[in-house]
């Protein structure tokens, strides 16, 4: 009967010294979880990964660019993480947005593009550390240089040289002040500018059917003036032909003195005029005389005098 006694009060005491046991250790691990959590969401101790930096910000207000691959610890209440960033290349948008940007060009003619800045971060301490929000100041420099040259542009230049416009543009955006005796982007911000690209370039629907028209209208000014060369070049032939022909009939029956000129002429304009009639003879007034010493006129017949009735012998009377 003792001995049974004794065994429960040993089973019972193990029980409560391995309750005991698991709570500690709860407790511990749940102690340890929330210290942990806490340097995490701190980060009191951070990371700093390949291509990365971390800027500080002491409790003084300095900055310091932390640049080294590894784990680095802080100081909790003295120092804050005020940034990461990137070191590889970047993208940046015109107007920050995907989606094309509304620019009114040299005519006063709404044009929509989206265009692509690559760059890469060279200089830590100027990005990060001489510049607040320094995305942000990028982003506006980099706004009004392209809107301000695709605006000096003409219509039909952005159109036709899309390739050169582009060129033009990235020189500026390497080495243009943005005010004069300025800095550039590159010196402002510490940066190196890869490339940039016109991803998209379109005029409104009434541009387009301008357009259309002006081409339109050109094709038909283009077939008129055609039609004009081959007109005048008829009649230059045809000139020519009849030049010949009167020289071939002057030294045919003219002679060398040249007294038989004029009666040649005058017999000349006599066959034209002889020629139209022949011609218009319906509704036609023409009337030819066979005259030699000047120019045949154009008579008009008199119109008919109408003819009163006669009267009667009574009312004579």
């Amino acid at each position: 009967m003792a001995e049974r006694q004794v065994s429960k009060i040993f089973q019972r005491a193990f029980v409560y010294r391995l309750g005991r046991f698991v709570i500690l250790f709860v407790l511990i691990a749940a102690a340890a979880y929330s210290i942990i959590a806490a340097v995490y969401a701190t980060k009191t101790i951070f990371k700093v990964k390949m291509n990365y930096a971390m800027v500080l910000e002491k409790l003084g207000g300095k900055r310091q660019a932390v640049t080294e691959v590894g784990w680095h610890a802080r100081l909790p209440l003295f120092t804050k993480i005020e940034q990461e960033v990137a070191l590889m290349n970047q993208k940046l948008y015109l107007g920050g947005s995907i989606e094309p940007m509304r620019i009114i060009s040299k005519e006063n003619v709404a044009l929509w593009t989206s265009a692509l800045l690559t760059y890469r971060i060279r200089d830590l301490k100027t990005w990060a550390i001489e510049n607040l929000q320094p995305l942000e100041l990028l982003q506006g420099d980099y706004d009004g240089i392209v809107r301000d040259l695709m605006q000096a542009e003409p219509v039909d230049q952005l159109i036709s040289d899309r390739q050169q416009i582009k060129e033009k543009i990235f020189s500026a955006l390497k080495s243009r002040p943005i005010n004069e005796g300025g800095p550039t982007l590159e010196e402002k911000y510490g940066i190196e500018i890869i490339s940039f690209v016109l991803k998209e370039t379109r005029f409104g629907e009434k541009l387009v059917e301008a357009s259309e028209e002006k081409k339109r209208r050109q094709l038909i000014a283009e077939a008129e003036n055609y039609a004009a060369d081959q007109e005048a070049s008829r009649i230059k032939k045809l000139y020519a032909a009849y030049l010949d022909s009167i020289s071939m009939l002057q030294s045919k029956i003219g002679k060398p003195d040249g007294s038989t000129d004029t009666a040649l002429l005058q017999f000349l304009v006599q066959q034209k005029w002889a020629s139209a009639y022949e011609k218009n003879q319906t509704g036609q007034n023409t009337v030819v005389i066979q005259n030699t010493e000047k120019v045949p006129p154009i008579t008009l017949a008199a119109p008919a005098q109408p003819v009163s009735p006669p009267v009667p012998e009574q009312a004579q009377r």
